[in-house]
This record gives C-alpha cells, structure tokens and sequence, in this order.
C-alpha cells in the first residue's frame, strides 16, 4: 500500500507474514527470528511490528542485503 501524495511504502510493516515477505523469508522463518529478537521489531500488543528502513539496515550490516 502507498503512502497518499508520495507514492512510497508506508515505513512500518505489521506482521510476521509481512515482515517475512519484506525480507524474502517465509512466516514462520520471520516469526521464529522475531522470537529469538534477530530482528529489529517490537511485538505491539499480540503483532509485531518493525520498520521497513531499519529491516533493510539490518540486513546490509548483515551482509545479506545491497
């Protein structure tokens, strides 16, 4: 879904499946790595949540990412 006006992303992603696909992983991978905080992500309530910007951060300092 785009951001009304900029035609860009909105930066949070909600959701392990979410999360998953944002990082080419399935959502049990996402989740299993969300549970062991191996990402930066916050659970909110019973659903995580995490930034787009900092998923993709985290990943290129992880080397698995350009």
């Amino acid at each position: 879904m785009a951001d009304e006006g900029t035609g860009q992303k909105p930066d949070l992603v909600w959701g392990a499946k979410n999360i998953g696909a944002e990082i080419n992983k399935t959502e049990k991978a996402a989740f299993h790595l969300l549970e062991k905080k191996m990402l930066p992500a916050r659970k909110v309530g019973r659903q995580w949540v995490a930034s787009r910007s900092a998923l993709r951060r985290h990943l290129v300092g992880e080397g698995e990412a350009a």
